[in-house]
């Protein structure tokens, strides 16, 4: 059982506070997880901002929209209850609900042609007779939206790396662990970890300022999978070093052979394929530069609740 899109949710959600009763939000959201039978797996499961989990965050719309068309209410923070809308609307028995049946409500109708004109845009994007995006909670689209705009971003510095001189990608690594909190200085990490000759590098860095313990690091800029046997040479270098921990980056991928071998030693070896790579460089801004910055906001209850 996938998680529903906040539209599915909507006739439940009708149904479970059809006895006219008060009732609590996350009670509610029990109530309908159990309902669509969900894992606790599924109710844990984050959007991608990490900010909320995915089933409340379309509960939470879908009691929006049917608060806009009138057929909820809520009389108090975080609770809810049917109106006398809902209830005729429970009584002709409908198939579903979703937000083509909400625009037979003024109220609703009223709210989504402002939204158009405010905004001057056509019905798309969300709106009632988009059946793939208006599945989705606002939320969800800019959390679409701005995984869609990391991953090309990722894609292209990816491609820059690799297409740079190798004295650049040993001046990126170093940058990207100074950044990271290792190596104490940039100066420090770079007298550390050297050239490998193989269009890598190759060496120690300090797990922390103090230098408490040490990390050994290997990097290689390469095109084809990194399979098992070059991991098993690495963790040797780290047993003939006296290293307990060690990091393997690389620009292209390792193999599952590869993966599974180090979940197996005793040695702690992290391995970092261009992907994380390049996730590293975006969150720790190394090659990158930030653009926008967009603050979302949510109304607060405990405000109005002291008028």
């Amino acid at each position: 059982m996938s998680i529903p899109d906040f539209q599915t949710v909507m006739l439940p959600l009708l149904q479970h506070l059809s006895d006219g009763r008060e009732h609590p939000n996350q009670e509610t959201i029990e109530a309908l997880a159990r309902g669509f039978g969900l894992s606790k797996g599924e109710l844990t499961e984050l959007l991608p901002s990490g900010t909320q989990p995915v089933f409340t965050n379309r509960v939470a719309w879908a009691k929006s929209h049917m608060k806009m068309a009138g057929l909820v209410d809520a009389p108090k923070r975080a609770v809810y209850m049917i109106t006398d809308r809902g209830r005729e609307l429970l009584a002709s028995k409908p198939d579903t609900i979703n937000m083509n049946t909400l625009m037979q409500y003024p109220e609703y109708l009223e709210f989504r042609t402002r939204k158009r004109k405010d905004h001057k845009t056509k019905p798309h994007d969300g709106e009632p007779d988009d059946p793939v995006f208006s599945k989705l909670t606002p939320e969800e689209l800019l959390d679409a939206a701005y995984t869609r705009i990391r991953q090309e971003l990722s894609r292209e510095l990816l491609e820059k790396v690799m297409a740079s001189p190798p004295q650049f990608f040993e001046r990126l690594v170093v940058e990207l662990l100074v950044a990271m909190g290792y190596g104490g200085s940039r100066q420090d990490a770079g007298r550390t970890i050297g050239r490998s000759g193989d269009g890598g590098v190759d060496g120690f860095i300090k797990e922390d300022r103090l230098g408490l313990d040490v990390v050994y690091v290997q990097a290689k800029r390469w095109e084809g999978t990194v399979g098992r046997p070059e991991i098993h040479k690495f963790a040797g270098a780290l047993q003939g070093q006296r290293a307990k921990k060690g990091v393997f980056i690389t620009t292209s991928s390792f193999s599952k052979e590869a993966e599974n071998y180090v979940e197996r030693i005793d040695n702690r070896i992290v391995l970092i394929d261009g992907e994380a790579l390049t996730d590293l460089m975006i969150d720790f801004n190394i090659g990158v530069t930030g653009v926008d910055t967009y603050e979302i906001k949510r109304l607060d209850s405990d405000y109005f609740e002291e008028v």
